[in-house]
């Protein structure tokens, strides 16, 4: 079984891109906190699909607070010679946690939705 569930808040701004035939890709960077005594951080890449990703770029931003419930997935690819691997959230859903900002925009419901 593959699940993950995470609560962490975002270390980075949300990049949201177009991947074609009319898809769209958010990726962010989660930082999740252990239950230890030195505030350790664990960071993980969140990858949000279509609707989803789209609502993460309008609504998120660094230091916000969210759920993710998704899946690993993992990929590999050559650059500049050398072997790359990388391991990612798919979130299926993402729950905004963190009250509406005061700089304005209030922050929308979103309903799950399953990733491609």
């Amino acid at each position: 079984m593959n699940v993950v569930t995470l609560i962490g808040n975002l270390a980075t701004d949300v990049e949201v891109k177009d991947v074609g035939d009319d898809k769209r890709v958010a990726k962010f960077l989660l930082a999740v906190n252990r239950r230890s005594k030195e505030g350790d951080a664990d960071f993980v890449w969140i990858a949000a699909w279509d609707r989803q990703a789209e609502l993460c770029g309008q609504y998120l931003a660094k230091g916000r607070r969210v759920a993710i419930d998704g899946y690993l997935r993992s990929r590999s690819w050559e650059e500049e010679g050398k072997r790359r691997r990388e391991i990612e959230v798919v979130a299926r859903s993402v729950q905004f946690l963190s009250p509406p900002s005061e700089t304005g925009g209030d922050v929308v419901p979103f309903e799950p939705a399953v990733a491609s």
